[in-house]
Parts: C-alpha cells; sequence; structure tokens
C-alpha cells in the first residue's frame, strides 16, 4: 500500500527533475498533489490513537463490496466486555452469506463481517475480573471481526492456549463448535461407531475428524483434490477418499466390509443428503452443519433404516454449551488432538478474494485467516512463534 505509492511519487519527482516541462504541466502537480494526500491519510490513520480500520460492507453484493474504511472510532467496552486488538480473524462461508444477504441472512449496512477473532486485552469493563490488559484470548461475535479492534461480551470469550498463535486461535471458534455440537451434542456420537465426514479437508471437516478421532471413533474422510486427500490422510483419518470417483461411498463400504454409517457429518446437503440417507446403518444419524442450495430426496431411505435427519446451528448455542465447548476444546489442545490446520493467510487488501476461495467447489485445505496488526507468518507454522 504506502510502500507502492510511496515509490510512485519518488519516480514522478525523479521525472520531475529531468523534465523541466513536466514540472510545468497542471496535470502532473494534481497527480502528485492527490498522491500526497493519500499517503499523508493512510500515514495519519495508521498513527492516531483513537480510530482504526476495518473492513466493512456498506451494500450487499459481491466480494467487490468489501472496502477498507480508515478513519472508525476504535469501540470503547461496555461494563460487561472487553476491548481486544485483533490479531487475526477467520473467514467462514456465512460470511459470504451475510454479504450477499443471502441463506437467511439480511443484515443492515454498513456493518463489519467476521464471526470470530483472537488478540490481545486492551482494557475491560468495570465489571469484567475474569481477563486483564495483555491477555491473549479468542472472541465468539455476531459480526465484528474485520476489525482492528472489537469489544466483546466476557461470556463470549475464550483464553487464547499459549501454544497456539493466533491465527491457530482465529480457527478455533467457528469451526471446531460447529462439529463438536453436530457430533457430540446432536449425533451423540459412541466409541466405536463409523462417521463419514464430508469435505475433510475443510476447515469444519478438519475439526470434525479431530474431534471423531478423541471419542474412539472409526473415521472415513473426503476431498476433491490430491492435496485435499493427503491433508485428511495426515489429520487422522482412518480411511480417504475421493468424492470426485463415481460411486465412491458404495466403494469404500465395501472396501472395509461395511453396510452403512453410524454417523455422518454433512458440509454440502445440496449434493450429498440422499446419498447419505441411503449409506446410514440402522438409526444412523446425518448432522448437517452446510447447504448451499436445495435437493429433491427420497424418504423411503430414511424409513428403511429409522434414521435421522438433524439440522445444526451454532448460533442457537446455549451460555452453558458455551462453556462447555469452550472447556472440552481447550483441554484437547493441552492434550494435543486439537490441531488447527491454517490454509491461507490474507490481509485486509485481500479479503475479497479470501471470499472466493472460501467457497470455491474444490480445493479446501483447512481454515482461511484475515491477519490484522500483524505481519504474515508462515503458513506451514502451525505453532506459537
Amino acid at each position: 500500500g504506502n510502500t507502492v505509492i510511496f515509490i510512485f511519487v519518488l519516480v514522478l519527482k525523479i521525472l520531475a527533475r529531468c523534465h523541466d516541462r513536466m514540472i510545468r504541466n497542471k496535470k502532473y502537480h494534481l497527480i502528485r498533489t492527490f498522491l500526497k494526500v493519500i499517503v499523508f491519510k493512510r500515514s495519519f490513520y495508521g498513527k492516531s490513537s483513537n480510530i482504526m480500520r476495518a473492513v466493512r460492507i456498506h451494500s450487499l453484493g459481491g466480494p467487490s463490496v468489501l472496502q477498507i474504511d480508515y478513519n472508525l472510532p476504535i469501540p470503547k467496552p461496555a461494563k460487561n466486555e472487553i476491548l481486544v486488538k485483533v490479531k487475526a480473524a477467520g473467514v467462514n462461508p456465512v460470511d459470504t452469506y451475510m454479504r450477499q444477504g443471502i441463506n437467511g441472512y439480511n443484515p443492515s449496512v454498513p456493518i463489519i463481517l467476521g464471526k470470530e477473532a483472537s488478540g490481545e486485552v486492551q482494557c475491560v469493563g468495570a465489571e469484567v475480573k475474569e481477563f486483564k490488559k495483555g491477555d491473549r484470548v479468542i472472541c465468539a461475535l455476531s459480526h465484528g471481526a474485520y476489525s482492528e479492534f472489537i469489544t466483546c461480551d466476557k461470556d463470549s470469550v475464550i483464553p487464547l492456549p499459549d501454544r497456539f498463535n493466533f491465527s491457530q486461535g482465529a480457527a478455533l471458534y467457528i469451526s471446531y463448535f460447529t462439529a463438536y455440537r453436530a457430533l457430540v451434542t446432536k449425533c451423540k456420537i459412541k466409541k466405536g461407531e463409523l462417521v463419514l465426514v464430508h469435505g475433510a479437508s475443510g476447515s469444519v471437516g478438519t475439526a470434525g475428524v479431530q474431534i471423531a478421532k478423541a471419542h474412539g471413533l472409526t473415521v472415513i474422510g473426503t476431498a476433491g483434490t490430491a492435496e485435499g486427500l493427503e491433508i485428511v490422510k495426515k489429520n487422522g483419518a482412518d480411511y480417504v477418499i475421493d468424492h470426485r470417483e463415481e460411486n465412491h461411498l458404495q466403494k469404500i463400504l465395501q472396501e472395509i466390509g461395511q453396510k452403512g454409517f453410524d454417523v455422518i457429518l454433512e458440509n454440502r446437503a445440496c449434493l450429498n443428503l440422499n446419498d447419505d440417507m441411503k449409506f446410514l446403518r440402522e438409526k444412523g444419524r446425518i448432522g448437517v452443519v452446510g447447504s448451499r442450495g436445495t435437493l429433491e430426496v427420497n424418504p423411503r431411505h430414511l424409513i428403511s433404516h429409522e434414521g435421522t435427519v438433524i439440522g445444526v446451528r451454532l448460533n442457537a448455542i446455549s451460555e452453558d454449551e458455551f462453556k462447555e465447548y469452550s472447556k472440552v476444546l481447550l483441554k484437547g489442545v493441552e492434550d494435543g488432538w486439537v490441531k488447527p490446520i491454517i490454509a491461507e493467510e490474507y490481509s485486509m487488501e485481500d479479503i475479497p478474494q479470501a471470499h472466493v476461495d472460501v467457497i470455491r467447489e474444490n480445493g479446501a485445505k483447512g481454515k482461511l485467516i484475515l491477519l490484522l496488526n500483524q505481519k504474515q507468518i508462515s503458513i506451514d507454522q502451525q505453532a506459537k512463534d
């Protein structure tokens, strides 16, 4: 940003010294003045102590409606809130739904998107005793994470484990809470059961594989690229299958000598639900965490197995469930089985591309992260610096 503009201005100055005619050109002076204003604006806003940058939308639409606003006031925490300097924010498909106003979302604009963030506590409200300035935390939000500073209710804050960097912290809430809610709370998985995880190379899928393995299940994971299949395998799945292959579910069941799945974690119900119902075991359960369209299904498949299809919605979580999930997953971090996989990190300027990447049809390979108030780190470093 500033570096490119600085170089551009410098080149113009050199040209000006070499060519007297250019100095006398009014257009040249206008361009130079305009660029100086931009540089001043960015520098001024970057150094001010009470204003911040954030990615906001001022209208609903495609990725191009995402824009950086430079002069927003830093929010002040209420008595039960904390103020956090954001270091990283998770980018999720739900953010794209809010941006477009689809799938049940119709937000008022302007609005700052983003439902999860990690960062450092700057100050706390009068009634907050659990956190203090300097603490590293994870925040669960309704929106607002794409911002250099956020306020968050103290009951929606999780301590960031020492062994996690900020990108890993920003990958914990949406993906792991969703997978845990689907598998443990709703589908009530049991040790020894056979579970199918669709899209097992994506953020919710990788979390689902780790949770299922920690609970003693046999896991089959699907992916649609060679790289994705390798991620699923390294993440601990017992069997890995390419969902691009015809009759892939039937083939894997025949290969392992099973007639069906006890539990299915479904990310794309609009594509897979009919086959999911067809290949359930008796009293099998399907936890649907995502669907991007409609699908005509045959209920006979469900009836024949007395199976159950369960919709999973994270924002229906209760306060007690939030505490339970936090406790279990933080223990999982301590025990070493909760290991967020970071696919890509983006700057604020690149957030439109992140919104394209997060809903691409194939090639998911972990979590997408927006970086704020820090330089990009190596995504190969899956541990704290």
